[in-house]
């Protein structure tokens, strides 16, 4: 007999009574090769004769178990056709079905194409909304069958579901399929949400508990669906967290005019990668902050880093806050870092002391004020340091007596900036001599310190700068004006001129330049601060045309300084002869060495320069600096006299006012200038002392020692200790200055690559990844173009990759990878652009991505082009080895960081599929792990997304990486494709 078509084959198998097997070769036979069974829907015809009468055909269900069986049918065309059916108030059919779910529903595969596994994913969001709508028409019919006094019926029935339901969610495998299908059908899920709700409904009148609580259960692995991606184990067991304190540490001693908002993300990125619970994460800020204080050297570093302390600190916790869930969790946890902070005794003992006052009162009030601690937790905290300061060893009280405490005058100086930044917006012509008492106050003692540090911590160094600018520039000419108009015009010209200079070698020359807009006239201290300013790391050329202004203007300059009895201020030009006074230098010392001028002359000539204005000094030794660099050791000696006649200060009646606060601050700036010179040199110049040292982190390496010997020394003790100090940090950032980001990095590497204890191994990553914050980006960029690359191809070099230096590296790679690629979108800090950097290599050329010029990598991956194409359909295999995420979202590949990363990823797809294993091999595996680890929080557009979608399916073979999890946490799923190599992966598991 000719079948005509399915539902007639299985009509004839039924009345002639075939058995199960029977009927599978006649079914064969029947029909060709060809078609497969799923484009027949011979699962769903199936089912559909089978439930035609109130109870199934038992005959016609074991042809369908049989086909299931012996895979005849896929489970998805089961899973759908079992959706399907609606009829719930047939219980014997619902129970035959709920039968054959329990047969595959815990071991769900796909070995098919990538359409295909989607299509799995597909019908099995369609039968867990079937199995809740069953669920709940059960539950319903037990109600009923109770008021009815017949409940036995239905309670079987519930359980049943029940059963199917839990053992479905059950398996991880299938939860991260119905991630996948969510993420398709979005609209389904909303209706698998909706019959949850009503579920719960109808449950909560159930009586029998056992039932509920194992409803409940999967009502709660159903919600925990989306939420895959996002759990996250904290550490235990550990209280320090030395990235932690060094990241604060070299943010408090060398960007305290950084934005905030860089330091928050840092921060958080380390806490999300190193899973620290917030109270730990927030103890371990405030020990750095006040082991900075301690160590801070007397005087500018100690202002800086009591404002960074009380005022810029404070503003991180609160924008942390925003990033935590709740407001009362985070002061919970803000209240506990403290309870954990008092019990540090000694270090707050050790904090008073430094402060001269109770050091916990004024954080506490602080943290009070921004809305971080309740009052209640604060007066509870400070009952509990009162307690403990009654024990503490008691000062002198004489001695500090009089002292005011910094953390009082740094609140205090926040304030004053603002009311200061307001009088320098006022029309500086109508009251010059108010302004000028204004900026005379300010010279006095160290309020001028103190005001800086408070504007730098607060942000508002850039726009206190931006005023002294236009103050300076607006005093460089003068019209006609009375004597007395001029020496107020000098005086607010060189106070500006000094401050300036102070702002600039604190903090850096970047706060003062503005963004360069075009056609805008540069102001004056600008142009000469670029070109005229000896800083470090800046080698000037004393012939620039910008030390060669017009001559007449220098002749003049010469002949006033020369025969006047002192410098005239009346309609005086300051900027022209700040500008004119390097050639007027050059044309005094040829004539005092050529014996036309005799030391008195030059005696008189400086006093000139430095009685009045001390500007004219800084811009002359300026000058002086650059040209003694280019002097022979015998020339040298008039020029640097000349520096040490400038240097000292003017015994002279007749100086303008504020003279002795000027010569302070224009000691300090010619002592920054001359350092270098000096040192080259072997001289010694006496500046007059503030009693303070000026420059407390100058010139740390030790002499005639190699800087390679320097860094594994200083690495050594670092390590030691377990964490890094400020002076460190300063050796390390010389060191990079130096060495260059290559010979930095790679030696470091080495060191941690040499350590054999895990816990060694450990705190080393977590020291190394602070100290590359001195320049994160370039650091990556080396670490993983060159120092990975080299380290994995290599062979000769695969056992340092065993474990525990290779896991550690693995580590962090991954951490440094992911900052800076989260970063490399924002800004540099200040301390990472003013670096003069070498450019390591061109990475266009270095790693090419365009077919044109293969590089080497791409080389030696097109030898694995034939096991690339592990996708099979026709879409699958236009897939290249290396497409990946980041080419469907267009991520622009000219960025260096980019390259790499892309070129990484593709050396780490060659290195699973070649046919060599080895230390390289588990190393992937670590990296990869490390990559899941951190990523576990389900943030998309990461690093990962330069991963080949290839690789997939090459690290599932790897038996730690075999995990649905693992597959989810590294496809980009928001891309269709990225889901189809998620579902074809996982459903092959």
């Amino acid at each position: 007999m000719k079948v005509v078509n399915l539902k007639q084959a299985i009509l004839q198998a039924w009345k002639e009574r075939w058995s199960d097997y029977q009927w599978a070769i006649n079914m064969k036979k029947f029909f060709p090769k060809g078609a497969t069974w799923d484009i027949l829907n011979l699962a769903e015809a199936l089912l559909e004769q089978a439930m035609i009468g109130p109870s199934p055909n038992p005959l016609i269900l074991s042809y369908l178990k049989y086909a299931i069986s012996s895979q005849m049918v896929s489970y998805s065309s089961v899973l759908s056709a079992i959706s399907k059916f609606d009829d719930f108030s047939r219980d014997l059919c619902v129970q035959a079905l709920l039968d054959i779910m329990d047969m595959f529903c815990d071991r769900l595969s796909c070995h098919g194409k990538a359409e295909e596994c989607i299509g799995l994913c597909r019908a099995l969001l369609s039968a867990l909304h079937w199995l809740l709508r069953c669920t709940a028409a059960s539950a319903e019919r037990l109600q009923e069958g109770l008021e009815a006094g017949t409940p036995a019926a239905g309670e079987k029935q519930l359980a049943m579901c029940l059963q199917r339901l839990e053992k479905t969610l059950g398996s991880t495998k299938n939860r991260a399929l119905l991630h996948i299908a969510k993420l398709e059908e979005a609209s389904s899920w909303t209706a698998i949400e909706h019959s949850l709700l009503k579920l719960g409904e109808i449950l909560a009148n159930l009586s029998n508990p056992q039932l509920r609580s194992q409803a409940e259960q999967c009502g709660t692995l159903i919600r925990s669906i989306p939420m895959m991606l996002a759990v996250h184990s904290e550490q235990p067991n550990k209280t320090g967290f030395p990235t932690v304190h060094a990241l604060v540490l070299l943010e408090g001693t060398m960007n305290l005019t950084g934005e905030t908002q860089p330091l928050v993300e840092q921060l958080m990125m380390v806490k999300r990668m190193q899973h620290i619970p917030t109270p730990l994460f927030v103890l371990e800020i405030w020990k750095a902050c006040l082991v900075g204080l301690i160590e801070s050297p007397e005087g500018t570093e100690e202002l800086k880093w009591t404002a960074f302390t009380f005022l810029k600190i404070p503003q991180v916790l609160v924008k942390l806050k925003k990033y935590s869930h709740g407001d009362k969790d985070f002061t919970e946890d803000v209240n506990c870092a403290f309870e954990f902070l008092l019990k540090l005794t000694p270090l707050l003992d050790k904090a008073d002391q430094r402060c001269n006052c109770d050091f916990t009162d004024f954080l506490l009030q602080e943290c009070r004020k921004q809305g971080l601690l309740s009052e209640a937790s604060v007066n509870n905290l400070m009952t509990k340091r009162a307690a403990d300061r009654e024990h503490a060893p008691q000062q002198k009280s004489g001695e500090n007596a009089n002292i005011q405490p910094n953390p009082g005058l740094i609140l205090r100086a926040e304030p004053t900036v603002t009311n200061i930044l307001k009088t320098m917006d006022a029309d500086h012509s109508k009251s010059p001599e108010g302004l000028l008492g204004v900026l005379g106050h300010m010279l006095s003692g160290k309020s001028l310190d103190l005001l800086l540090a408070a504007a730098a911590a607060t942000g508002k160094l850039k726009s206190f700068a931006r005023k002294f600018i236009n103050l300076n520039e607006f005093t460089t000419h003068g019209s006609e004006e009375s004597t007395k108009s001029a020496s107020v015009r000098a005086l607010l010209f060189d106070i500006s001129f000094l401050m300036l200079c102070h702002v600039a070698q604190t903090y850096g020359s970047e706060v003062i330049l503005s963004e360069s807009s075009t056609g805008a006239e540069v102001p004056f201290f600008e142009t000469w601060i670029q070109t005229c300013m000896p800083e470090e790391g800046k080698i000037l050329n004393p012939d620039h045309p910008c030390f060669r202004p017009d001559s007449t203007k220098v002749e003049s300059l010469v002949a006033l300084l020369n025969n006047s009895s002192e410098m005239k201020l009346v309609q005086m030009n300051w900027h022209e002869a700040c500008l004119s006074i390097s050639a007027a230098i050059l044309e005094i010392l040829n004539a005092w060495e050529n014996g036309v001028l005799a030391f008195e002359s030059i005696q008189k000539i400086t006093d000139n320069i430095k009685g009045k204005v001390c500007s004219l000094a800084v811009c002359a030794v300026a000058w002086l600096v650059a040209h003694v660099r280019m002097l022979g050791l015998d020339e040298r000696e008039k020029s640097l006299q000349m520096i040490r006649q400038l240097a000292g200060p003017l015994y002279s009646e007749n100086t303008l006012q504020f003279y002795n606060e000027r010569v302070v601050i224009m000691s300090s700036i010619l002592e920054h200038m001359c350092a270098d010179v000096l040192q080259q040199t072997a001289t010694q110049i006496k500046f007059p002392s503030t009693g303070m040292d000026t420059m407390p982190y100058w010139n740390l390496l030790p002499p005639k020692r190699p800087i390679k010997e320097v860094l594994t020394d200083i690495f050594a003790k670092v390590l030691e200790k377990g964490w890094v100090d400020s002076r460190s940090i300063h050796i390390f950032d010389t060191l990079l200055h130096m060495g260059g980001v290559y010979w930095f990095c790679n030696n470091l590497i080495k060191e941690l690559l040499k350590e054999t204890r895990k816990e060694h191994t450990l705190r080393a990553v977590e020291l190394l990844y602070s100290i590359f914050y001195l320049d994160m980006q370039q650091v990556t960029l080396v670490l993983l173009g060159h120092i990975l690359p080299g380290l994995l191809t290599d062979s000769s070099k695969w056992h340092s990759l065993m474990d525990p230096p290779g896991t550690a590296l693995a580590k962090l790679a991954v951490w440094c990878a992911l900052s800076s690629y989260s970063s490399h979108k924002g800004q540099a800090s200040s301390h990472q652009k003013k670096r003069h950097r070498e450019d390591i290599e061109d990475y266009i050329s270095l790693f090419p991505l365009d077919d044109m010029q293969p590089s080497k990598l791409m080389r030696l991956l097109s030898s694995n082009e034939e096991d690339a194409n592990i996708l099979s359909s026709p879409a699958d295999r236009s897939m290249s080895s290396s497409l990946s995420a980041s080419q469907l979202h267009t991520v622009n590949m000219r960025d260096p960081l980019n390259r790499v990363l892309a070129n990484l990823f593709l050396l780490i797809s060659s290195i699973l599929g070649s046919r060599t294993a080895g230390p390289h091999t588990q190393f992937v595996q670590w990296f990869m792990e490390e990559c899941v680890d951190c990523l576990e929080q389900g943030s998309r557009g990461s690093i990962l997304q330069f991963m080949p979608f290839t690789t997939v399916s090459e690290l599932v073979k790897v038996s730690a990486m075999s995990s649905p999890k693992v597959v989810l946490a590294i496809t980009d799923l928001s891309l269709p494709l990225g889901r189809q190599v998620a579902a074809k992966a996982i459903a092959a598991l």
